[in-house]
């Protein structure tokens, strides 16, 4: 509000806005003339919460990456279990009854399980390839990764089917999933309807196939059941 010159009365005028910058400017220019400058504890202080912005900031972004990697590491190994229940569930499917077409026996070691199961194939998903003359015989198990390391992998040892040798010449590995803890095999006998450790009949195939896991990574094992057969209702 403003008086005009010829004292006609009282008028409204917009205010003028205010700059908080030059504000600032002026409290600033008369604190370093009157006082001689900021002192040593504000400055300090102004220092300590920048550090305490800036581990805050860092732990945030760490915590963020770290959960990112290990959200990464978690579907890179669920995603090999998968591969591995897709390549069991498309090889065993195909076996035919008979000829010793699948057998399986537990083992134990150091009271982890490690089973053993072993099917006759030719070419195709259980030899991880498509061209290999003649049948073969494979074995789905666990081995060190290494003489010299105690981390078991879960892999397919190959080796040709009319191979009477002693030797491990012809014998080939093939890792398939890293530092595995252990490795039981059930199967589901419909003339027991029930569960067993072992699979020695050559002319029957088990209904089911129950695989279990122990995963290092992971506090839960891994557990699929592969059907063979029609399973009746």
């Amino acid at each position: 509000m403003f008086i005009d010159p010829d004292n006609h009365g009282i008028a409204d005028c917009p205010p003028r806005p205010v700059n908080f910058l030059r504000i600032a400017d002026r409290v600033i220019s008369r604190k370093a003339k009157g006082a001689g400058g900021f002192t040593l504890l504000e400055i300090t202080l102004a220092v300590g919460i920048l550090a305490m912005m800036s581990v805050a900031i860092y732990r945030f972004v760490e915590s963020n990456l770290t959960a990112m990697r290990v959200s990464s590491e978690t579907s890179a190994a669920d995603a090999r279990y998968e591969g591995l229940r897709e390549l069991l569930m498309a090889q065993w499917q195909s076996l035919p009854p008979g000829s010793g077409a699948l057998t399986g026996e537990p083992f134990k070691l150091n009271d982890r399980p490690r089973d053993e199961i072993k099917w006759t194939c030719s070419a195709g998903p259980g030899l991880l390839t498509r061209y290999a003359p003649g049948e073969f015989t494979v074995w789905l198990r666990l081995q060190p990764e290494n003489k010299k390391s105690d981390r078991l992998d879960l892999g397919l040892l190959r080796k040709p089917k009319d191979d009477s040798s002693i030797t491990h010449e012809h014998e080939t590995w093939v890792p398939l999933i890293e530092d595995v803890g252990s490795l039981q095999i059930q199967y589901f006998d419909p003339r027991l309807n029930g569960w067993v450790g072992r699979w020695t009949d050559t002319m029957l195939l088990p209904r089911l196939v129950k695989i279990v896991i122990g995963r290092s990574d992971a506090a839960m094992p891994w557990e699929v059941i592969i059907p063979l057969g029609r399973t009746p209702f």
